[in-house]
Parts: structure tokens; sequence; C-alpha cells
């Protein structure tokens, strides 16, 4: 059985954010927004929305976000690529959502339309980098910023050294937070940390986490994506392929280990890869403290 917090740590509030991803069935639309709804009560600190490769998410992307601002109390950010867009295009997208009320982008390079690790090409009439497309956001408006950050390293960087020579280029350009990549090994994490504290990089450096929902689907996406997965955490998921109930209590057992050691360790920021479900970032957010507030009833 895993530590608890100590008393004095779980009693503090967590800046909890989490990320969505616009559905494509009516059901998955209906599973999102019940989601959206269960989260909302814990009051998190901000919640993003992803957009698909090339813009193919754009629309869905973009009403998802502005319903979240008419109708919730939280505060939306959006993500926004460079891929196949001109400047000009991002522009009215930016106009667009901050008149829409959103206050916060997730600026990112983005994969190619042809998918993770394949070669990414700038629109000629676009932007080639993230960080240009931090500095044409902090152009146009007064948008909070997050961008991305590879503990491990990106797949095309090369090295971690290369990889915080780009999160600097993006702290420049006016960013104001970094959210990692998802990784399982804790000590991945606090590595990187400390080599950008030893670079001066003050900013938070908000660890991603990634509930096991599906262990074949995301150890695919992690070796895209340049993640590792430990021979530990496959071993636990090994011959239950079949065992939907099993599987779900080792995931929430090895994503609940993760944020609680991440937490014992001094972490106060954790952005959730919700895959638009509920049910386990709640009860970790429930284990950390961080609950939904009762309202006061007049007697």
């Amino acid at each position: 059985m895993f530590n608890a917090l100590h008393p004095s740590a779980s009693s503090k509030r967590f800046n909890i954010s989490y990320e969505f991803f616009p559905p494509k069935t009516p059901e998955m639309e209906t599973q999102l927004w019940e989601s959206v709804k269960r989260l909302e009560r814990l009051q998190p600190h901000f919640v993003s929305v992803t957009y698909g490769a090339g813009g193919s998410t754009r629309e869905r992307t973009h009403a998802i976000v502005a319903r979240m601002a008419r109708e919730t109390r939280m505060k939306p950010a959006a993500h926004l690529t460079c891929v196949s867009s001109s400047r000009d295009e991002i522009d009215d997208i930016l106009r667009g959502y901050w008149d829409a009320g959103v206050r916060h982008i997730v600026a990112l390079r983005g994969d190619p339309p042809t998918g993770v690790g394949t070669k990414f090409e700038a629109n000629p009439e676009g932007y080639a980098h993230s960080s240009d497309l931090v500095r044409g956001i902090r152009r146009l408006h007064d948008f909070e910023i997050s961008v991305s950050t590879y503990p491990e390293g990106h797949p095309e960087s090369g090295s971690i050294e290369r990889d915080l020579d780009a999160l600097e280029a993006k702290i420049d350009a006016g960013a104001t937070r970094a959210i990692t990549q998802f990784f399982f090994d804790n000590d991945i994490y606090f590595r990187f940390l400390d080599k950008a504290r030893g670079r001066g990089i003050t900013i938070p450096i908000v660890p991603g986490i990634m509930p096991i929902r599906n262990f074949r689907q995301v150890a695919n996406f992690a070796t895209k994506a340049g993640a590792s997965v430990p021979r530990w955490v496959a071993e636990r998921f090994e011959g239950l392929d079949d065992d939907a109930e099993t599987r779900a209590l080792v995931a929430a057992t090895t994503v609940v280990e993760q944020v609680m050691g991440l937490a014992r360790a001094g972490v106060e920021d954790f952005h959730f890869y919700t895959n638009n479900r509920a049910d386990m970032v709640f009860a970790i957010c429930h284990l950390l403290g961080v609950r939904p507030v009762r309202e006061k009833v007049n007697a």
C-alpha cells in the first residue's frame, strides 16, 4: 500500500489542470461534457483542449473552448499549432478566441498531418518553430501562454540540452508555463527539472500525468513521442488484455503511486491527460485533498 501524504501536505491547495480532446461521435460528446461537469467541481487552475494534426479539429476545438468559456466557471486554454496555417490564419484564430473570452493558449509546433514520427515542414507563410508562434501570439494579444517540454527529449531534438535550448527560446518569446510530455518514472522529471533550474529557467514546469487506460495504445504513443515505459510498468499490465476490471484497478494504482510520489517530493502543479474521462482524475484529486467546495446554505 502506498504511503499517504503527510496531513499538512494534503490540506494545501494543489494547482490542477486537465486536458480534453474534441470528440468524434455524439456518444463521445456526451462523455466529454459529463466529465467536464464533474471535474469543474474541483475548480481547476485551467483546462486545455487539443488541436488535431494539421488543424483537423480546428472548428471542434474552437466550439468546445468557446462553450467552456461561456457555460462553465473554468478557464479554458486552446491548443494552437504551427502546422499548415499561415500567420494570417493563426491571427484570425487568435482573434476568434479572444472575442470568445479565451485568454490562455497552449502554443505548440504540432505534429505533421501525416502523424507523429514524420518530418515537419513549415508553411512558407507560417511559423517554423513554436517559439515563433509564441512570439506571434504575444504580439497580437496579452494571452497567457503555455508550451510543451520533453523531459526525455523530443524525438527530433537529439539531446536534453537541445530540448532545454528550445524551452529557453520559447520563454524568451513570452511563454509563462511549460507542461511536460507524460512520463512514468518520476526521477526522469526531477533530473530534467534540476537541469532546467540549473540554467536559470524559473517558470513552472508542470508534470503531465497520463493514466494508463489502454496499455498497448499508450506504449505505442510513447514510442513515437520519445517517452519511455519502464519494464515494471509493462509487467503490471501483462496478461490483462481481456480483463478490463483488473486492468482498471492496476491503472488507478499506478497513477496514484506516481502522483503521490511527486506530491511528497514537493510538486504542487499537475496536468492530467484525461482522455475525456473523469473517474481516475477525480479520485487522484480526492487523495491530494483537492475536493469540491461545499456551497454554503443560508439558514
